[in-house]
Order: structure tokens, then sequence, then C-alpha cells
């Protein structure tokens, strides 16, 4: 009978001897850094856009009353109808097209797997308004499809479209995930007992991936919900929530109604989060110590069935992006068709190529430094003697998955511009859009990380304690090493998370700090979609090859750092 080994949970004491100085230092002042950072960058910008939409002053929010007079105004329940319809629409449809991607993807046969990834993964590389922009090339006036359309593209459909393409990747990853929890001799069982392929997926695929359906539909809700880059591209007169905040706070300069409605699109976030959690618990609880990996098996008339769908959504995806990079070469549509670099000068983009340079130096700098961070915070916070200090850091670390980046934007012009606030100078630098940018997407960068750090036995740092090996030491040359992949994830993400985002940063930045995304918006504000096109495009040709560029990078680094895990020659 073979003896079990229970893993406790990772505890490295805090050195108590003198010597230890330096491993005392590591721990207690890296975890308390980690706190003032963390208060600084999501805690207290957050208590300040609290303040600014229930002030009593009638020049901040206007308090209570001002939030009912608001509530009950016969414009806000058209924006808040217009907003609810725009989204459920949007998860009705890309919810069942997402489902049947990611099933192709895990559970059939279909050829060039890889490809289809990468296709669908397109709208993650790119900002929200690119799709929008698309459309109008595609649909719009005087678009190259115009005549097959029913109607005109500005408006509602406009915007579920654009939705639908901007919000699709992150269904499909979700479902990928919840896909990929199988078990293998669920689906034996059910073929030696002579089950059909319909009956097993009603019985054993759907009520094992229905979790995750409801956690993707909650997803793309939010997304939809908070996201106005695609409204403001092709929404026309069909207002919603989200574009009203920005219109509020940038064309209006009316604070707290745009405070009002933020703490309103705080709402279907935080329900989104409390979904996730109970769900993420409740779907590790049913997966089994036992499992066995499910591999599917060929099947001639599923694999062509799925292959068809996932060839379509493919081939729309490529067709919509395609249509924006060729729109960005055009000399001037749709009177001169000739190829043309032109709009690539953005000549009437204050800067020009100052707007890219900076996303760039931005998405270097929130990579960089906020991987190391991160991945830092996540080890202080995993491998170290679990107390009211780390766990206070574990809470404020999930903080970021419930804020959408329009409502975290906005506290941070509340309060970096509170009267007297020494950091305030930081408003409108660079500097201050690395650390929104960096605590916008904090959660799933540290979600990574300690996913990673939790796979890695105690017994790594119980026997750097043993050999007084330094612990920061032990961190920089064990520890980093093993965790490189999940290191690499991380500066992927956060690089491309920086070229794309703008529903935070459009509230922060200077006209000497203003970015690729937010240009984007400008220039289609001003008619310029040519332009908009090239600066869109110019951020996904980027972004694609940042992140191949890593992908290659990684795999050269992971042979040396990771030989470790290969089978000695003769085994």
């Amino acid at each position: 009978m073979q003896n079990t080994m229970i893993l406790k949970p990772a505890v490295v004491q805090a050195p108590l001897v003198p010597g230890d100085l330096a491993d005392r230092l590591f721990i207690r002042g890296g975890q308390w850094l980690l706190l003032v950072l963390l208060v600084l960058a999501v805690l207290l910008p957050l208590l300040a856009m609290l303040w600014r939409a229930f002030s009593g002053d009638a020049s901040q929010g206007g308090g209570l009353q001002a939030a009912l007079t608001l509530l009950a105004s016969a414009n806000f329940r058209w924006l808040l109808g217009n907003s609810l319809t725009v989204s459920m629409t949007v998860a009705l449809i890309v919810v069942p097209l997402a489902y049947a991607f990611a099933y192709a993807l895990q559970r059939t046969c279909i050829v060039a797997k890889p490809v289809w990834r990468g296709i669908s993964l397109l709208p993650l590389l790119a900002p929200s308004m690119l799709p929008g922009i698309a459309l109008i090339y595609l649909f719009g006036n005087q678009g190259l499809l115009r005549d097959f359309s029913a109607g005109n593209i500005y408006g509602f459909w406009g915007i579920v479209l654009g939705q639908a393409i901007y919000t699709f990747p992150h269904a499909m990853m979700v479902l990928m995930s919840a896909l990929a929890l199988a078990d293998a001799r669920l689906f034996d069982a059910a073929s030696s007992m002579g089950a059909s392929p319909w009956r097993t997926f009603c019985t054993i695929t759907w009520p094992g991936s229905r979790q995750g359906v409801f956690a993707a539909f909650c997803l793309v809700f939010t997304l939809c919900i908070t996201d106005f880059g695609v409204p403001v591209t092709v929404g026309g007169d069909y207002q919603v929530l989200a574009l009203e905040a920005y219109k509020s706070v940038v064309g209006q300069q009316q604070f707290g109604r745009g405070a009002l409605i933020g703490m309103i699109l705080l709402l279907p976030a935080l329900l989104s989060f409390a979904v996730d959690m109970w769900l993420r618990r409740t779907q590790r609880e049913a997966m089994g110590g036992r499992a066995q990996v499910f591999h599917p098996q060929p099947s001639r008339g599923r694999d062509a069935a799925f292959l068809s769908v996932t060839a379509l959504i493919g081939g729309v995806l490529l067709g919509v992006f395609g249509m924006a990079v060729y729109a960005s070469l055009v000399q001037f549509w749709p009177y001169d068709l000739s190829l043309s670099l032109d709009n690539y000068a953005f000549s009437e983009l204050p800067g020009g190529w100052l707007a890219y340079r900076n996303s760039l130096l931005l998405a270097v700098c929130s990579a960089a430094f906020g991987s190391l961070a991160i991945f830092t915070g996540a080890y202080l916070i995993e491998k170290t003697r679990q107390s009211a200090l780390t766990r206070t850091l574990r809470l404020l670390s999930f903080v970021p998955m419930a804020v959408p980046g329009l409502v975290l934007g906005l506290g941070y012009v509340f309060f970096f511009n509170l009267p007297g606030n020494p950091l305030g100078s930081l408003y409108g630098s660079l500097a201050l859009l690395v650390v929104c940018t960096v605590a916008h997407f904090l959660t799933t960068a540290h979600m990574t990380a300690s996913t990673a750090l939790r796979q890695l036995d105690d017994e790594f740092e119980a026997a750097a304690l043993a050999l007084k090996v330094p612990l920061v030491r032990h961190f920089l040359r064990v520890t980093l090493p093993i965790c490189l992949p999940a290191l690499l994830d991380i500066v992927r993400y956060l690089f491309v998370s920086a070229m794309t985002t703008v529903s935070a940063a459009i509230f922060l930045y200077s006209p000497d700090s203003v970015l690729a995304a937010v240009a984007v918006l400008n220039m289609d504000d001003a008619g310029n979609v040519g332009g908009a096109a090239a600066m869109a495009t110019l951020i996904l040709l980027t972004s694609a090859s940042v992140s191949l560029l890593l992908a290659l990078l990684s795999r050269r680094l992971l042979r040396r750092s990771q030989a470790w895990r290969q089978p000695a020659p003769g085994l």
C-alpha cells in the first residue's frame, strides 16, 4: 500500500535570527511596499470616485438627491435600456458561437487548430474601435457592401456587430478552459453503454461546461455594458451609459454625473466578479484527482460540421480585420482606391507619430516593471507565512477584476486631482499611465503568477532556509527560472493590454502623453477615419509582432531554463 503525502500550504517563516535580516527585509519590506502600492493605485482612486459620486456638494456629485434625480430621469432610463438591450443581445449571439468554436478546438479533430485559435484572438490585439471602423468601411454610407445591407450600420446593429467581434475571444478563452476540464473515463463509460453522441453531450459535456457558459455570458455582458469604444464609432444616435459617462467627463466637464454613472457601471462588474469567484470554487471542488485527460477521436461528419463553423467565424474575423488594414492603405476612400502610405504619416494628428511612440514606451514599461512587481508580489503572498497582511494583499489584488477600466480611470481623475494631494503632479504623465495600466490588468496577471507558484513544492523554500541561502537569491535563481513560462505569459499579456487599452487612459493623458489607442478615438471623432484605421492597424501589427517574438524567444529560453523537466538520455 502506497504512502500518501499531504502537501500543506506554503510556509516560509519570517527569519528570527539577526543574520537573516536581508530575508526579513525582503519579506516584510516587500509586503508593506506592495500594500502601499495597491492602496495608492487601486483602493484610494475608487474611494475618491465614491466620495465624488455621493458628495453633498452640488459642485461635486450632488449627493443622494442628485443620484435619485439621475435614476428617475427619462434620459437615464433610455440609456440604461439601450445598454441592457445591446449587452444582452451581444451575449446571446457571442456565447453560442464562442462555445461552438471552443468545442471545435477542444473536442474535435479539425485540422489547423493553432491557426484557427490565432485568428480568433485577433480582436485582443487591437483597440475596441477597430471592429467599428472596419464595419464603417464595409457597411457604412460609402461601404464596400452597402448595397447588401438592409439598413444603416450606425445604431443598434452596428454596436451589436462591433461588440460581438470585440468580445468573441474573451468568451472563447473562458469556454476553452471550461471544455478542457473533461474526464476521459466518463466518455469511455458512455461509449461502452451505447450512448449516442448527442446523449453524451447532454449528460457529460454540457453539465461539465455550463458553469463556464454562465461565466462567459456574464463576462461578455459586463464588457459590453462598460465599453464605449464601439458605440462612439458606430453608435450614431443610439446612446448607451458608458458613452454618456465618457461624454459627461471629457465633453461636458460634468464630473459628478460621470462619477454617478461610473458607480452604476460598477454594479454589473461586481456581480460578474462574485459569480466568477463562486464558479471557480464550484468547478475546483467538482474536479477529481484521478481524472484522465480526454483525447477526442476522429469523426468525419462531426469534424466536417465544426470545421465549417470554425472556418465561417474565422473568415468573418479575417474579413473584418483585413478590411481595416486595406482601408488604411487606400489613398482616398471610396474615390481613389490606389494604395498609399499617406494615412500612416498622421499629418493631421498633433505630434504625428508621438502617440505611437508613447504607447510603445507605455507597453514596454508596463510589461517590464509590471510583470516583475506582480510576480514578486504573488511570491510574497503565496510563499510566506499567511497573516492578516497577506490576506489583505490577496483581497486588494482581486479588486481590479471587478472594476471596469472606465470606472478606474474616473477614480484616477478624482484622486490625483484632489486639492493638496502630493501625487497630483503625476497627473497627465506617462508614469501615471503605467501605474494605471498595471493596476487595471493586475488581477489576471496575479492569478497567472499565483497558479504557477502554487505548483512548486514548499521544499524548495525549506531547503533554501536550511542551507542558509538568502531568500532573494533563491527567488532569483530558482523560483524565477522554474516559473519562467508564466512570467513570459504575464509580460505578453501586459504588453498587448497596454498597447490596446483606451477605457482608463482616455481620462489621464496630456498632449505630451497621448496614446495610440486614444489617437484612434480622436481621429475618428474628427472624421479622419483613414488615419484612425492606420493607427489601429499599427497597434494590431505591433501587438501581433511582439507576441510572436516573445513566443519564439520563450521557446529558446525555456529550452535552457526548463531543461531539468526533460528526462535523462536513455530513460
